[in-house]
């Protein structure tokens, strides 16, 4: 009996943590959304106004194209150059589950108070840099080597943006409690969401004494975590790529790659004199600067476009030449709509989950090929790199367009050994362990076929598909009808705690799973795959998601 209560106690506590790393990892999904589009505007003003690139055509000299480059160039460094104040604030929203005006709010205060007492401590002890008279790059590398940095115009601690994720967080957690305390009757106007503004800065300013004592240990640690982590060399790419693939169908890779991406966990790099923390900053920074590209900053992204754009195609390609011959036609287009899907944008998650939920050991196949694409591509000195989507389109933007720094055909080179790996591979598995793989079922039953039906399953979506559908004449599910079925599926509005979304996933916690229709969320509303995770649904809707969320929370009275 004791054992039982000590093995379900355990059960809930690792649910717990489990719950809270996805929280966590899902929290960065706001500040993030806007690198891409940062990102692309960088990537090809830095692309037209690389000094080599310019050498080599002539006529991009022209002194008006060059301005409207280096226009496009610096809208995105605006993002990439305040990502602390951006994590500020998109973590605390991320987080808050009511009142994300109010966190948002909260979040930027508190990430002024956190840096504008930090500068009062420091100029208090004498220990402020004075960096008057020096040039620009004398005064970064003055700064850089006490370990303090200007932001937002303030001299402060060089917190980077684990400053803006400490902010988020704790404003997540006065906000939590804030919104709820009762005050006194003459005090009301200042309950609920007013009262958190005015709670973060005394909580920040004790912050940042506490920050202002710890944070020079804790930045020798990350310092020298971060050496650990460049020093691992291909080994160490190969288990980033295993580990960020198996924590993928949890919903967990967030919490392992943001953090890779945009602090000094990623490694800390100097490009032109500057110090600069997390792969997105430097590779960024490298691209401004011109110049050869470090393969380290890139070596957890490049290898990404290589498995993305070739090994699950072929992939799909083994899937479909080991399908039951009546049945190849049907799997065919799906299986090319997926595969299409993968090379253009980097969505995977289609063509991955199609053979994880039927063949779940062919999951744990993927993930150390990919972890061998990662490490391979790495080895052979590929520089480069996107914040996000590796698919043939960023692929374009962010190493063919700029220049041979980037050593862009490894990509290719590297896709034809990766393709005849995963295909192979990939065969051999399926005919040795008969996997029931799309095509091979006993019945031959596909469920899904059709042009609509397969680009919902292949999350292939048009700008029409991303806003709410209305009831058509041809009688197709409009968004509300669509929303009410899934409160419906999910067993009624008592049996549902939560709805969430991500960017292609509506996630919905329920108290009794048993009640959870999954065939009928799959076969007849529209969803692409269907997994749960302990109490929480998980429907693959692609970028509809969001809106279906929306309108499920307003019909349970459960806006943010």
């Amino acid at each position: 009996m004791a054992s039982t209560i000590t093995t379900t106690s355990t059960s809930k506590r690792r649910e717990k943590f489990r719950r809270a790393f996805e929280m966590f990892g899902r929290s960065f999904l706001l500040p993030v959304s806007v690198l891409p589009a940062a990102g692309i505007l960088q990537g090809l003003g830095s692309a037209f106004t690389n000094p080599d690139t310019v050498k080599m055509y002539p006529w991009m000299a022209n002194h008006a194209f060059q301005f409207v480059m280096g226009f496009l160039s610096s809208m995105g460094s605006a993002a990439f150059n305040n990502l602390p104040v951006i994590f500020a604030v998109g973590v605390a929203v991320g987080l808050a589950k009511h009142e994300k005006g109010s966190a948002a709010v909260s979040g930027l205060l508190g990430f002024l108070t956190l840096h504008v007492m930090l500068n009062f401590l420091l100029t208090s002890t004498g220990k402020l840099v004075n960096t008057t008279g020096m040039n620009p790059t004398a005064a970064k590398l003055a700064l850089a080597d006490k370990m303090q940095t200007s932001v937002l115009g303030i001299q402060t601690m060089d917190l980077n943006v684990f400053g803006g994720i400490i902010v988020g967080v704790i404003v997540y957690f006065v906000h939590k409690h804030a919104i709820k305390m009762h005050v006194p009757k003459v005090l009301d106007f200042f309950s609920g969401p007013r009262l958190v503004p005015i709670l973060i800065m005394p909580a920040m300013s004790l912050a940042a004494v506490v920050l202002f004592f710890v944070w020079p240990t804790v930045q020798t640690g990350i310092s020298a975590l971060s050496v650990a982590v460049l020093k691992s060399g291909t080994v160490g790419t190969f288990f980033y790529g295993v580990i960020e693939r198996l924590l993928l169908p949890f919903g967990l890779h967030h919490g392992l790659n943001w953090p890779v991406r945009t602090t000094a966990l990623g490694g800390v790099f100097h490009i032109a004199g500057q110090e600069y923390q997390g792969t997105i900053a430097a590779y960024m920074a490298a691209l401004a600067h011109g110049g050869a590209i470090n393969p380290m900053i890139t070596r957890f992204s490049s290898g990404k476009f290589v498995y993305n754009m070739f090994g699950l195609p072929a992939a799909a390609l083994a899937m479909y030449s080991c399908a039951r011959p009546e049945n190849k036609k049907r799997v065919g287009s799906l299986l090319l709509a997926a595969a299409a899907t993968s090379f253009l944008t980097g969505i995977t998650e289609p063509i991955e989950f199609t053979f994880l939920f039927v063949a779940p050991a062919l999951y744990g196949i993927h993930a150390i090929l990919v972890g061998i694409t990662m490490a391979a591509t790495s080895a052979m000195g590929a520089a480069y790199l996107t914040p996000t989507g590796h698919g043939l389109i960023n692929f374009i933007i962010y190493g063919v367009l700029q220049g041979p720094r980037t050593h862009w055909w490894i990509m290719p080179l590297a896709g034809v050994f990766c393709a005849v790996m995963y295909y192979f591979v990939f065969r051999f598995a399926i005919n040795k362990f008969d996997f029931q793989t799309p095509g091979r079922e006993i019945d031959g039953e596909i469920t899904l076929h059709g042009k609509e039906e397969t680009r919902q399953k292949m999350g292939v979506h048009t700008l029409k598909d991303e806003q709410p559908k209305k009831e058509s004449s041809n009688g197709k599910m409009s968004t509300h009808n669509q929303a009410i079925e899934l409160i419906k599926a999910h067993g009624g509005p008592d049996n549902i705690v939560s709805v969430d979304a991500c960017i292609t996933r509506l996630r919905i916690d329920v108290k009794n799973k048993n009640l959870v229709d999954s065939q009928k969320i799959v076969q007849q509303l529209g969803a692409m795959g269907f997994s749960e995770s302990g109490m929480q649904m998980q429907s693959i809707y692609g970028g509809h998601a969001n809106v279906l969320k929306m309108e499920i929370q307003d019909m349970l009275g459960l806006t943010e």
